[in-house]
């Protein structure tokens, strides 16, 4: 086996890897409001929305084609080379994610698998490596940069909307009927934004694959994206997926706005409305913004309803820090990976995305959150699952 195939094997098993743990990182932008307003039990949650994420991504490939060829400028690169750059990209997109999962703060996947992707092509090639403008379907500022900006604002501004007209048709409905309703429909609304996830994210890693295959010239640009690829990105986003990302599902569910029902219905229809219209046209948006929004919407849409700008400042501040710090990552990772030099420079950046990754699993585990402590209160702070919180006499 040559070395070159070897780092070929490598880096789609890092894929892979990146794409579990957008699975699970992103769980909370389906099932966060579900999960707090009771509509949905968390293991039950999460099942629905593997399942739901695996049938997505098989609905479309606009994502994937914009990834493989829009964003990077790769023609007459060397293979190994270009298999350093994708390899280094997704070890900076890995780490992003699980850093911010290890705080509970619910960035972009989709932004820190771009940033790596950039920040190591810039590190290989210079400037020149990325696309920055193109035609309507390549080119980073019209396909990444312009959506990142408008899609929270528009799924707020929709979301908002969608929610004061909800509490105006239904404020002389019976309370308990009203929530008991919405929430039966948050079933389905909730169902809607897991299956445009898997549209949309499982898509982008399929996209990065067919790229180092197309790099090793086992494929050509113009090949469909092989079955064996959608098989293997949807399984493993599926299965991150049901792992559940339980900090962030706490985040979104009960930091940022206290959701009833109905709000967590007009949250989830926004968010599924725009992520499907989105993949449609092969924009790789982020859910993770476009859920926030929609979820900070309802908190302005509901009269009287506390919205916590503190929490939402931490989350802005994350976005646009996403980009360049996983940029940054993948650029020393590349440059890591061409000192050491093919095969072995390669396996010394596994070996440090590896321990990296497990240093911050095991210290997760000070401050566990699971489906036992998800949905308490968040100003009371996080009772430890193995302490339930004593109940009060009425």
């Amino acid at each position: 086996m040559s070395a070159e195939l070897l780092v070929l094997l490598i880096v789609v098993f890092t894929a892979l890897a990146f794409d579990f743990t957008n699975g699970f990182h992103d769980t909370a932008n389906a099932m966060a409001t579900s999960i707090a307003t009771g509509a949905l039990s968390p293991r039950v949650a999460v099942a629905l929305s593997a399942a739901l994420n695996l049938l997505g991504a098989f609905l479309s490939v606009e994502v994937a084609k914009t990834v493989s060829g829009g964003l990077l400028n790769i023609s007459g690169v060397h293979h190994m080379a270009l298999l350093h750059i994708v390899f280094a990209g997704l070890v900076g997109g890995i780490l992003w994610n699980l850093f911010t999962w290890l705080f509970g703060i619910p960035s972009s996947s989709s932004h820190a698998l771009f940033g790596g992707l950039i920040g190591a092509a810039v590190a290989a090639l210079g400037a020149s490596g990325v696309i920055w403008t193109g035609d309507q379907k390549t080119g980073l500022i019209n396909k990444i940069i312009l959506p990142a900006l408008l899609a929270p604002f528009v799924a707020c501004l929709v979301a908002g909307l969608g929610t004061y007209a909800v509490y105006r048709l239904t404020k002389r409905s019976p309370k308990d009927k009203v929530s008991t309703g919405f929430r039966w429909g948050q079933i389905g609304s909730a169902s809607l934004v897991s299956l445009a996830h898997g549209t949309n994210d499982a898509q982008k890693t399929m996209g990065v694959i067919f790229m180092a295959l197309v790099a090793h010239g086992t494929y050509t640009n113009n090949d469909d994206i092989p079955l064996w690829v959608k098989v293997c990105c949807a399984l493993a986003i599926a299965l991150g997926t049901y792992l559940g990302g339980w900090r962030i599902i706490r985040t979104l569910g009960k930091g940022l706005v206290e959701i009833d029902s109905p709000q967590g219905f007009a949250a989830e229809t926004s968010s599924a409305a725009i992520i499907l219209t989105s993949a449609q046209f092969g924009l790789p948006l982020s859910t993770t913004q476009t859920a926030t929004g929609s979820i900070l919407g309802t908190g302005l849409g509901k009269p009287g309803a506390e919205v916590r700008w503190g929490v939402m400042g931490r989350m802005a501040v994350a976005w646009v820090f996403t980009l360049p710090l996983a940029g940054l990552v993948g650029a020393f990772c590349w440059w890591l990976a061409d000192l050491g030099g093919g095969l072995l420079g390669v396996v010394i950046v596994a070996a440090i995305l590896i321990a990296a990754s497990a240093y911050m699993y095991l210290r997760s585990r000070r401050n566990p959150v699971d489906t036992r402590n998800v949905n308490d209160d968040w100003e009371s702070g996080l009772t430890p699952p193995s302490q339930p919180r004593e109940k009060t006499a009425a």
